[in-house]
């Protein structure tokens, strides 16, 4: 597995160790121990979670604020512009992003740590995300950043306006919405 530094301190890009032959490919989309010794990160994963966008769909900002959510993001078919927003206002990378494509064939994967938003667009057609989480889902703690607060400024690559849940075009600014300390 190789692992890539981001401008996040914390949030990692994982391509993993690809073996084709004749017959097509194999490779470790997860392996505990592979990880930990990888990242220096002893995540427990609780849930695993899967979504399908179609082209131009949005994502996000979204976090837990209490009992927050460390996650590992790959595609398993399609691809994104996957981001991760630091939400802690202690950190001195407060309000940076740092975006990849992921794609299934590229294979990456994105490690954004608890105290980070994450958001993702849909790029050129479908997407199947499939991420595993370090923490279970609670509604009530779940929070979202607007994706367009020109504060945080996410260079979207856009192709006309996105589709956006209800929740995500009503989300407060960075300014006014409820962080992590």
């Amino acid at each position: 597995m190789k692992i890539s530094t981001t401008s996040l301190e914390g949030v990692l890009v994982l391509e993993p160790t690809v073996f084709p032959d004749a017959r097509g490919l194999f490779f470790e989309s997860f392996n505990a121990r592979a990880f930990r010794e990888a990242t220096g990160v002893d995540a427990d994963f609780v849930q695993d979670n899967q979504s399908h966008s179609v082209a131009n769909v949005l994502r996000g900002i979204h976090y837990q604020l209490v009992r927050p959510q460390g996650k590992l993001v790959r595609v398993v078919s399609g691809r994104i512009f996957d981001v991760a927003v630091d939400l802690r206002r202690s950190s001195t990378a407060f309000g940076r992003w740092f975006g990849v494509e992921l794609s299934a064939d590229n294979r990456r994967q994105l490690w954004v740590p608890p105290g980070f938003g994450h958001a993702f667009l849909a790029l050129g057609g479908p997407a199947d995300v499939l991420y595993k989480t370090t923490e279970y889902w609670y509604g009530q703690h779940d929070r979202a950043v607007l994706w367009s607060d020109p504060a945080i400024g996410i260079a979207w690559p856009l192709s006309g306006a996105p589709i956006v849940s209800d929740k995500d075009a009503a989300a407060p600014s960075l300014a006014r919405a409820e962080l992590f300390d």
